[in-house]
């Protein structure tokens, strides 16, 4: 379902996205969600960890790939709770936001024209 998000984005989006690193893992591992001071994994359905293509140098030499984690059984456990969207909506939106964020979108920006995040 995640990589179907990823086709699915507009053509000079998907292109960049090509680029990116998606990783689906159960949880957020313990150091992700230590750095990030959150104490229940299933609060975190998804991270962009990278520098957005809007703050990228042709002089900056990367130390790693740009990469979309999302969080599988954080997910499902949304999902769950929910009970008002189908699972393949809660994932494109989860993998739509995320990769807004290497693209160089702030929360707000995502928020100003998606309402499902306000």
């Amino acid at each position: 379902m995640a990589l179907r998000a990823v086709e699915a984005l507009p053509p000079d989006f998907a292109s960049a996205a090509r680029d990116v690193l998606l990783h689906v893992v159960d949880l957020a591992p313990d150091d992700m969600l230590d750095d990030m001071q959150i104490d229940d994994p299933y609060t975190l359905t998804g991270l962009y960890d990278g520098i957005p293509m809007t703050e990228k140098s042709v002089f900056d030499q990367p130390t790693r790939p740009d990469t979309v984690w999302i969080f599988r059984r954080a997910i499902l456990d949304e999902w769950i709770e929910r009970g008002d969207v189908t699972l393949g909506d809660l994932v494109t939106h989860v993998v739509v936001h995320e990769f807004a964020h290497h693209f160089g979108w702030s929360d707000d920006d995502i928020a100003a024209i998606d309402e499902w995040w306000t």
